[in-house]
Parts: structure tokens; sequence; C-alpha cells
């Protein structure tokens, strides 16, 4: 008898878990929705904000650390301490050396003064004398009187029209640790200015740069609010005009203000390596898109989740089925096969074209001993008995409870006098076992009919040969193995 689909029959118990599963995602999807939009301004300006600032902060820096290793190792060179201390008599060799520097590193400008000379070495040659007095000299005493190794700077570069650079300007001491000059390379502000883009578009905040006076001082490549250029004055834009006043000097601290209508969380950070504001800014409207496309996230691992589970109850489904026919193919008593089993393994092993032997057992004068001493007494028998089988067999073996008393072996790779040897074992184990039930000691003897699979044998032929084999055997007197060869065609 077919079984039922199990899967179909629960089909309305699996709809109901699935609309109760995703109505209860969707619900709590949309309340956090609803929740993360009131708790949306608190967010940006308490945490959003200031982390992308930190962030922010922390690639600036990194991204100029590669600048800031060249010009420590510039410091250190014993090339360039060699020739300040050899008193500096070659010019070119310096040159020469900054020029690979820059080559090498990709450098944008690359240079050393010397202490002692006051000379402004460059790729291209001596730049000039330095002089005390000169304001745009002023740096260079900065650094030589700081007590840090290095400083970052902004400032104009003279041996290249002025243009605005990031210079790291290293100090360089002699093997007795005395001062003897600055050296370092430049980025342009250019190259940052692409690094600003690439925050941008990263965190997908607007990321500009103010002086202590107000100032726009770096922009990205699509310039700063408002679409502000660099040298443009907070009080320049009138949404910005009032901010300058509270800047704090030197602090940090988050903003709000309205452009076109269009509300705007505004972070401060004071970069004091450069003396410069660093201002992140936020819309608000990009803000709940960012919240929505949450939401999206949240319905779309709903929709993942709900059909694992679905997935997941239809393969429990299958496994409850699956059972159910494996329950429905093993005999409850002995725990073997029954006849539904057996032609399942019997098909594949008659598939096979190796030699195969056919064993069909029945156990002497059952319905005697079941008639003496209960039924109970026989099941106990019959389950000793199934035991002795399985431990005369191999694993590759088909053993089934063919019906009542009687069993049926299929033995692979076994030919007539091996298959023979087997059935005597079997039936000397019988034959010698004592089956115990409520203290009294209950023996059987097995009878056991034979045959081999000879050319095109089906299952019919080979049972009905060993059932002939095992007619002989009980009118020869039972508890004995008879034989049944093929007919030759």
């Amino acid at each position: 008898m077919p079984f039922p689909n199990t899967v179909t029959s629960q089909r309305p118990l699996l709809l109901t878990l699935v609309v109760l599963l995703a109505s209860g995602f969707l619900a709590t999807s949309l309340l956090s929705y609803y929740a993360s939009r009131t708790s949306i301004r608190d967010s940006i300006i308490n945490t959003e904000l200031p982390l992308t600032s930190d962030t922010v902060y922390s690639e600036i820096q990194k991204d100029l650390v590669r600048p800031v290793l060249i010009s420590s190792m510039m410091s250190r060179d014993t090339f360039m301490r060699d020739w300040v201390v050899g008193g500096e008599r070659n010019t070119g060799q310096m040159t020469r050396y900054l020029r690979e520097v820059m080559d090498h590193y990709g450098a944008y400008t690359a240079f050393f003064i010397s202490d002692a000379t006051l000379t402004y070495y460059q790729a291209k040659g001596v730049l000039k004398k330095i002089r005390p007095g000169e304001v745009r000299d002023a740096w260079y005493y900065r650094v030589r009187d700081m007590s840090e190794p290095y400083e970052i700077s902004v400032d104009p570069d003279m041996a290249n029209q002025d243009s605005m650079t990031f210079f790291i300007n290293y100090k360089v001491f002699d093997y007795e640790n005395r001062f003897i000059g600055a050296a370092g390379v430049g980025l342009t502000v250019d190259a940052v200015i692409k690094l600003i883009d690439r925050y941008q578009q990263r965190y997908d905040r607007s990321v500009y740069f103010v002086d202590t006076t107000g100032r726009i001082v770096l922009t990205g490549a699509s310039g700063g609010p408002q679409g502000a250029k660099i040298g443009q004055s907070l009080k320049d834009l009138p949404n910005l005009r009032d901010l300058q006043d509270k800047l704090p000097k030197p602090h940090s601290g988050t903003y709000e203000y309205k452009a076109e209508g269009e509300g705007h969380f505004l972070n401060v950070r004071f970069i004091p390596e450069l003396n410069w504001y660093l201002f992140v800014d936020k819309q608000e409207n990009s803000a709940l898109s960012d919240v929505r496309q949450s939401l999206y996230i949240n319905l779309v691992i709903c929709l993942v989740v709900t059909l694992v589970v679905m997935l997941l109850l239809h393969r429990i489904l299958r496994r409850y089925q699956q059972r159910l026919e494996t329950q429905a193919t093993l005999d409850s008593l002995t725990g073997l096969p029954n006849r539904r089993g057996f032609n399942l393994l019997a098909g594949n092993t008659l598939d096979s074209q190796s030699p195969l032997t056919v064993l069909l057992l029945d156990l002497d004068h059952f319905k005697h001993l079941n008639d003496t001493h209960g039924h109970l007494a026989g099941d106990t028998v019959l389950a000793g008995f199934a035991e002795d089988l399985r431990s005369c067999l191999r694993q590759s073996d088909v053993i089934c409870r063919w019906g009542g008393e009687e069993f049926i072996i299929l033995l692979r790779d076994s030919d007539l006098a091996g298959a023979q040897r087997v059935a005597e074992q079997i039936r000397l184990l019988a034959e010698g076992h004592d089956y115990s039930f409520s203290g009294v000691t209950l023996q059987v003897t097995v009878s056991v009919g034979l045959t081999e699979r000879q050319g095109a044998d089906n299952l019919q032929d080979l049972i009905a040969r060993a059932d002939r084999a095992l007619y002989r055997a009980k009118l020869s007197g039972r508890n004995q193995v008879c034989i049944e060869q093929a007919v030759p065609a």
C-alpha cells in the first residue's frame, strides 16, 4: 500500500507556520524602523558623526604614514649625515640623493636644510638660503626648536611655483645626537583632495577642512558646503554664517543647520597637527535613507530566515516520512527487513553479476512450540534465532524474515560450496543453542533449502528453487540442508 505524501498532508500546517513567522518578522522590522526614525537624530549627533570624524581623522593619519616613514628614513640615512658632517662639499651628491628619493618613492618634493650653512637643498638643486627674519622660513626655526621629532604642515612649495603642499618636516641629528638640519618630503594638496573624495564616497558624508579663522582651506573635488570653494569663509555662506562664532578653539563639537530646506548634521573636530578643523557633514535625508535600507535588509533577512525555516520543516517532514517507510520495511520483532524491505534490497543485489546463492530457512516444529509454551515463547525464539543468523553472516549479505518462522538469506559473492558451509553453520548453531523463556529452556532446529543463481535467473526463480529444496529438507526428516540445482536449459 503506498504511503500518503506527508508534505502534502502537512501543507496547511507549513503555510500557517510560515505566515506566523513572516508576520512576526514583518511587525518587528516595522517597529524597529519607526523606532529608529524617532531616535535617529540622537544617534547621528552622539554616535555616527563623531565616529566618522574619528575614522576620517585616523585615515588621514594613516595616509600620511608613508611620507612620514620616508622622511624618517631620510633623517637617519647615513649618507645624509656623513655628507653634512663631511662639510657639504659636493652639492650634486645631495641633489641626486633627493631626486632619487622623489623618483623611488613617488614623492612630490624632497628637501634638506642644513643648520650649519642654512642652505635649502632640493631635487632641482640649491633653492635658497634660510634667513631668521624671513616669514616664509619661520617653519624651519619652529621645527628646529620643537621637542617632537617631526611635524606635518601645509605650506606653499617654493620649488614648485608655490603650490600648496603637505610637508613632513623631520629633524636630522648627527651621530652624537646634535641637530644638523631638517629633511622630508611633500605630498600635493591635489593628492589629499583625492583622499577626501575617497572618504566621502566611503562614508557617504561631506568632508572638508576649515582653518581657525573660518576660511575653507581644503575640500573634495566637488567643493565644500553648498558648493563653496577653497578660500571662501563660513561667513560667506548664509546658512553657516553664525557657525564661525560658535566654533570652539580648539575643540570638537556637533551642530545643526538648514540649507535649502534640508536639515544637516555637522561634526567639527580640531586637528592639532594641521591647526585646522575637520568638518563632517551629513544630510538628514541620507540618514533616513540608511534607515530605510536597514529596513529592506531586515525584510530580506526575514524572507531568507522564513525560507530556511520552511526548508528545515520540509526536511524534518521528509525524514519523518522516511522513518515511517523504514519502519514499514522492518520486522518489529526481529529487527530484520520484512518482505517489503527484502524486495528493495534484493533488487540491488540481483543487479550485480557476481555469484549469488539463496538460503530459505524454516524453524522445525515451530507451531508445536507456540502451542505448548505460548506465542511469547515463540517470539523469544524468533528474536534469538535472528541474532544467531546475524552472527553467521557478513555485512554485505541480505537477510530478512520471510514470514512466520521462515527466513531468507542472499549471500553475495558466494558459490554453492561456500553457501553450504554457511547453511551448515547456521543449522548447527540453532541445534546447539538453548533459548530461555520464563525459566524454561527451549530448543529448535532449522531446515534449509539452498540454490545458486544460474544464467538469467530472476528472484522468483531463485526463491522457487530454494523453496523446493526446503520442502525436500522437511520431507527428509528436517534439521538438514538440501540443495536444488538449476535445470539446464
